[in-house]
């Protein structure tokens, strides 16, 4: 392999970190990981230590250098992404005083279904002028349940910020954040790009209290102890960076208008990009910014491929072979729907304490019949998603999609068919590690504008729906809202 220059993309997740070597040509050539738990010990508890999430950032990072000059290749800059809807609480000196709260700590259940529960319809205001619903994966919802309810948890706390920014601060010795994290926090005007008085009276905190807001393309300079922990030279431009769910379609090449990224994980979502912040009126999406004036609307489901491993639990099979046995049933899955809540549910409805049901189930249904329901009922979820964002304004003319999901051929086919497109599956992308990559280039002056990506990276595969499932999935559609109302309305 020939030396080349690169760009280091740091992807902190939920249970890991990666970091992606690409080039300029958004080429992977190389990526290192490492893992860290996720503690779940308290009911509805999601959170991560840190200080252990910063150092296996430092670890993978070092890895990954030390592959870069044993190849030969020009470390550039380093450019960051990271999951979603984070907080840790620091005190005056900079360390963590709580643990960080991850997007799926839902502790702050009670707090959001009373905001959203208000008959002044503050929810929604806030919704639409920040763009993050009002749900418990919101940052504004974590803080207003902590400084509300858990004051002993928050002793000693004096600013608040997400993980990445206590993780960038490692890098760079500086108390920042970026528009496009702070725009899934609930937090932050998405119009103005500066923090929103309203939603800090509901957090309970101050402005002074949190980062300042820079550009996802801004960078600071490397820190001598950082560099020298790393192999790194001092001063290497180091770049803000964005959200995951961002950059996600740009690691796709999902940049130009009506070019849409679904991403299928353990949870899903779909986003489409657009030159202009806002939400649908009937608050069922998000409004989450990328860079360079560009805007994400989309909507996130927290019930994806997790389905499958469920039902594989459940029966005792190896989830392979199951959604195999799923493939095999022809769609509709014998009469049989499901809404498959097993984690509450997001979009489009944002109700966490919501819970999934088996409809039309009869004695000749058997494991097969119920895999493919779920599978299904997630497709359909996606589906309602899409809808929602073309309620919004946004046309969907086609969908890159990516994910460990699409491993199995039965969740391409369901969600092609629902949503009634063809999937241009990028499997092998560097997705969201990609997106950071590609910011970095961008804020180096390499890459003329973030839509050249569209260009860049490009799917390996396309799968078309079938026409008689897309009729099939038309007509009940409208069922799932129905069922989900009488379902809700049980309270159970």
């Amino acid at each position: 392999m020939s030396s080349a220059a690169v760009v280091l993309g740091i992807d902190l997740g939920t249970t890991a970190t990666k970091v992606v070597a690409a080039t300029s040509g958004a080429e992977v050539l190389h990526q290192t990981e490492r893992g860290y738990p996720l503690r779940t010990d308290e009911t509805g508890e999601a959170t991560q230590d840190p200080r252990r999430v910063r150092d296996a950032a430092i670890e993978a990072l070092t890895e990954c250098v030390t592959w870069a000059r044993e190849q030969g290749h020009e470390v550039r800059a380093l450019s960051f992404s990271t999951a979603m809807h984070t907080l840790v609480g620091l005190d005056s000196a900079g360390e963590p005083v709580t643990p960080a709260f991850n997007w799926a700590d839902t502790r702050a259940a009670e707090v959001a279904k009373r905001l959203r529960a208000d008959e002044s319809g503050s929810a929604a205001e806030l919704h639409r002028a920040t763009g993050t619903p009002v749900h418990t994966q919101s940052v504004m919802v974590k803080l207003a349940w902590l400084t509300g309810s858990r004051t002993a948890l928050i002793a000693g706390v004096e600013r608040w910020c997400a993980l990445k920014d206590y993780v960038f601060g490692a890098f760079v010795d500086e108390f920042v954040t970026d528009y496009s994290l702070a725009s899934g926090s609930g937090l932050q005007d998405m119009y103005a790009l500066a923090w929103h008085e309203p939603a800090l009276s509901v957090a309970g905190v101050r402005a002074e209290q949190l980062p300042e807001i820079k550009a996802p393309t801004d960078t600071l300079p490397l820190t001598a102890r950082t560099a020298e922990a790393t192999g790194l030279p001092e001063g290497l431009p180091v770049v803000l960076g964005g959200g995951d769910g961002p950059l996600a379609n740009l690691g796709v090449g999902a940049t130009s208008p009506g070019v849409a990224a679904l991403s299928l994980g353990t949870s899903g979502a779909l986003r489409v990009v657009r030159e202009r912040p806002g939400v649908d009126d009937a608050c069922r999406t998000f409004s989450y910014a990328l860079a360079d004036g560009l805007w994400v609307i989309g909507g996130a489901v927290s019930n994806g491929a997790v389905v499958g491993q469920w039902a594989a639990d459940t029966f005792g099979v190896d989830v392979a072979d199951l959604l195999d046995e799923a493939l095999a049933v022809d769609p509709g899955a014998d009469g049989l729907m499901a809404l498959p809540y097993l984690l509450g549910e997001r979009a489009p409805w944002w109700e966490p304490g919501l819970t999934g049901a088996f409809v039309g189930l009869r004695r000749s249904h058997g494991r097969a019949e119920m895999t493919r329901a779920v599978v299904e009922g997630v497709a359909q979820q996606l589906a309602l998603v899409k809808e929602a964002v073309h309620d919004a304004g946004a046309n969907v003319r086609s969908i890159r999609a990516t994910g460990g999901g699409f491993r199995s051929e039965v969740w391409a086919t369901a969600i092609s068919a629902a949503l009634g497109m063809e999937l241009e599956l990028a499997e092998s992308s560097g997705g969201s590690g990609l997106g950071a990559v590609l910011l970095g280039w961008r804020a180096l002056g390499e890459l003329d504008s973030l839509e050249s990506a569209s260009d860049l990276v490009r799917p390996e595969r396309v799968v078309a729906p079938d026409a008689e499932a897309t009729e099939l999935f038309a007509r009940r559609r409208p069922l799932v809202d129905q069922l989900h109302r009488a379902l809700r309305a049980l309270e159970i």
